[in-house]
């Protein structure tokens, strides 16, 4: 037992290094798939219009809430998540961002064939929940933000 122990405490000692870049890689690329899709839907507004008319079935909202809401969504969200500028709100927004995406495009992506497509739902996800829980790591403004304040409030 004691050697799983050390053995244990070593992995730690040399793993937990990693979670700095770790968390910026993540922010990084779950941000960048959304953002991108964004910059799409903007530089083609006609069509990001037609496809919540016709093919992306979002509940509750009217097409062009939802179009308007899914872009805005998509293209600030990321940003705060790049910046690691309130990155659990970024982080949040960005995972009902992407529920949202499921659901409305379900008919689509739940068919056979699309465990790809699906597959890239559930990474993002998984990322966006770990961003939520543990923040967004040391190199955010929100950690340069709150080393000010706690620095402040013990002077």
């Amino acid at each position: 037992m004691n050697r799983i122990s050390r053995l244990n405490a070593s992995l730690v000692r040399l793993l937990t290094p990693l979670a700095t870049p770790l968390a910026l890689i993540a922010r990084w690329y779950v941000g960048w798939q959304f953002f991108k899709s964004g910059l799409l839907k903007v530089g083609s507004w006609d069509t990001t219009l037609m496809l919540f008319e016709s093919e992306y079935h979002v509940p509750v909202l009217p097409p062009h809430v939802a179009a308007y809401a899914g872009t805005c969504g998509e293209l600030f969200f990321p940003v705060l998540l790049f910046l690691g500028l309130f990155g659990r709100i970024g982080a949040l927004g960005l995972l009902a961002v992407n529920a949202m995406a499921v659901i409305s495009y379900a008919h689509v992506l739940l068919q056979e064939g699309m465990e790809a497509a699906i597959g890239q739902h559930i990474l993002w996800a998984s990322l966006l929940v770990y961003l939520a829980v543990h923040g967004p790591g040391t190199l955010s403004v929100d950690r340069r933000l709150g080393r000010r304040a706690t620095s402040t409030a013990a002077d």
